[in-house]
């Protein structure tokens, strides 16, 4: 199971701590015999060792893995192709925000291989967009290895996530995407209210903020992580997989929230029509979900859950 959330699987995403900026440095290497283009690539980066796998179903597909661990995939030849279960279901709040192809302002906090950036720039070319990613090795390896279209309208910033969304004035966005991982836990300055108003200060004020979050049985850090978003947002949904939501097993779940109505009826269509299909609460069930938990603040914030080994199985 892929931490950031493998294809049709219900993964905790993440990437080791820091292993040194001159790790980035290092000699890149290639490994196997298939013909160019073909082979897997890696190098080292400050969260540990990048690598990019060849699908063998998709000729320019690739999946990036972080220390082993699926983290994105991408397919150059169409990026409107989403492998991962969070980023579709991620996918579907971007198609859900206007209708395609209007253009939109997007930021994304945490870059991964830039999947979902690529996919707003498919199928909203005029799209303005800001990446801001903290490993700026493992941006380098991915804009080598799988360069952004040149008319894309993408920036890609190397700093903290909170850090580069303090950066942006207000009402900027017209959705903040957070996808941020750190030694497979969320950090937890990224996990509070503070962090919250800080996002609805940035966003438009029909805007949407959407999250990765990963969480296992009793499912504390996501029951928290509700509670704090119901500060600061009034419309909340939370997407995940069925066994995630019965707490059988740590996985993902996408919180979709804004200040606005949000289309829940087409987000549950969607995700449930998924080719892994989800389950979306919202209203008064996601309110009884919570079951009382306390708002986060910077003052009491902590990292989210560490992943079981198992976790990590079969990835």
């Amino acid at each position: 199971m892929a931490r950031r959330g493998g294809p049709d699987r219900s993964g905790a995403e993440g990437r080791k701590s820091a292993a040194g900026k001159a790790a980035g440095r290092k000699k890149e290497h290639r490994r196997g015999g298939g013909r160019d283009g073909q082979e897997p690539v890696s190098r080292p980066v400050d969260g540990g060792l990048a690598e990019l796998i060849p699908d063998r179903e998709r000729p320019r597909g690739r999946t990036l893995l972080i220390d082993g661990a699926p983290q994105s995939h991408v397919d150059l030849d169409d990026p409107t192709y989403l492998s991962f279960a969070y980023q579709r279901r991620l996918g579907h709040v971007i198609d859900l925000l206007a209708p395609p192809p209007q253009p939109l302002h997007v930021l994304h906090l945490g870059g991964g291989a830039f999947t979902l950036a690529r996919y707003t720039a498919a199928t909203r070319p005029r799209s303005t967009q800001q990446i801001v990613e903290i490993d700026a090795p493992l941006a380098q390896f991915v804009r080598d290895h799988l360069p952004l279209d040149e008319r894309a309208r993408v920036r890609v910033r190397a700093a903290d996530a909170r850090e580069g969304l303090g950066r942006l004035p207000d009402d900027w966005a017209d959705l903040v995407i957070a996808d941020v991982f750190a030694g497979a836990r969320t950090p937890a300055h990224l996990t509070s209210a503070e962090f919250l108003t800080e996002v609805r200060r940035v966003l438009k004020p029909g805007g949407s903020y959407a999250a990765n979050l990963a969480d296992g049985p009793p499912l504390a850090h996501l029951r928290g992580q509700v509670a704090t978003a119901a500060a600061v947002f009034p419309e909340l949904a939370l997407a995940a997989d069925p066994v995630v939501w019965r707490g059988r097993r740590f996985g993902n779940a996408v919180l979709y929230a804004s200040a606005l109505p949000l289309p829940i009826a087409e987000f549950t269509r969607r995700v449930a029509s998924d080719p892994h299909p989800g389950r979306v609460e919202h209203g008064r069930a996601l309110t009884d979900f919570t079951g009382g938990a306390a708002v986060v603040t910077d003052a009491d914030a902590r990292p989210s859950p560490t992943p079981p080994p198992s976790v990590f199985d079969n990835s």
